[in-house]
């Protein structure tokens, strides 16, 4: 009878428990965290995962089916991240952050580009999106690229799915993968997974997760390789950059809610480059991070 008693307790407690991340993850992803406060860099190599850019998303219709027609979140970022995916050095850049939905369909976001979600259940979605690459200049740290050109912005197509384990288990796994055409005129692709984590309240929510980096050669050369031109240019010597993984990090993302419009939101990140990106004598450091915050405003 003790035993029985227990598990009602803990079966009641369970559920209380779950009630209330249910309403906090509906104010999380209706209050904005549908978007990272690093959207507005998205598109150019940084340690943030790929998840953090559409965080909340695919856990939205889970406790709220009807979706409004139009969701408009707008919003101004700082991020402090390194000056090239490599470097020990780091500098503060700014941007707008937005993020615009159609009917849980169409979507144009900073994060995760101009799209549509061309198939999609209760846990689960497929994208497809016209995305961008910033590229990197040598103007960005002229003591270190200095020589080695510049990789120019280039458009891109990004194909991406999600899946939600559950509702008593809100793990949401995500993979995707992008071609560029232009700049570095490669493959590269992600595999990450978050999860809500404890102490979160109506105000508050935050997410955690790991992110895994891969990338086709032409993709890995044009960042990490150093060409015969670039070794007789700058002070690298020549290196061949092979396909593979290029990063393993992990994520944490959150929100607070000031009002019924406004909320800030967070980012942080750390990324660990590895293979050939890890080895590249453009690599100053192999262990890299980023951090930023948002201001933004829910119409």
């Amino acid at each position: 009878m003790l035993n029985s008693h227990r598990k009602k307790r803990g079966g009641k407690l369970r559920k209380k428990q779950t009630g209330i991340a249910a309403t906090s993850l509906i104010a999380a992803t209706l209050g904005g965290m549908a978007f990272s406060p690093g959207a507005a860099f998205a598109q150019t190599p940084s340690p943030l995962g790929e998840w953090q850019y559409s965080v909340g998303i695919p856990l939205q219709k889970m406790w709220q089916p009807d979706i409004p027609d139009w969701q408009v979140r707008l919003g101004a970022a700082t991020s402090f991240q390194p000056r090239f995916e490599g470097s020990d050095r780091y500098h503060l850049v700014a941007g707008p952050s937005i993020d615009v939905r159609y009917k849980d369909l169409l979507f144009l976001s900073s994060g995760e580009g101009f799209g549509v979600n061309f198939a999609q259940g209760q846990n689960w979605r497929m994208s497809l999106a016209a995305v961008y690459d910033l590229g990197r200049r040598a103007r960005d740290d002229p003591q270190e690229l200095d020589g080695l050109g510049n990789i120019n912005a280039a458009p891109g197509l990004k194909l991406s799915g999600e899946y939600v384990v559950s509702k008593e288990f809100p793990l949401v796994v995500r993979a995707d993968i992008r071609r560029y055409f232009g700049g570095s005129n490669g493959w590269i692709g992600d595999i990450s997974a978050y999860l809500p984590m404890p102490g979160s309240t109506k105000k508050f929510f935050w997410f955690a997760g790991p992110n895994v980096s891969l990338a086709d050669s032409n993709y890995m050369n044009s960042w990490f390789g150093v060409n015969q031109e670039q070794a007789a240019h700058s002070q690298y010597s020549q290196y061949h950059a092979s396909a593979g993984f290029k990063s393993v990090g992990f994520g944490v993302s959150a929100v607070w809610l000031f009002s019924k419009h406004w909320f800030a939101t967070a980012d942080g990140a750390f990324e660990q480059l590895v293979g050939s990106a890890g080895n590249s004598p453009i690599t100053r450091s192999r262990a890299t991070g980023v951090a930023d915050v948002s201001i933004n405003y829910r119409f």
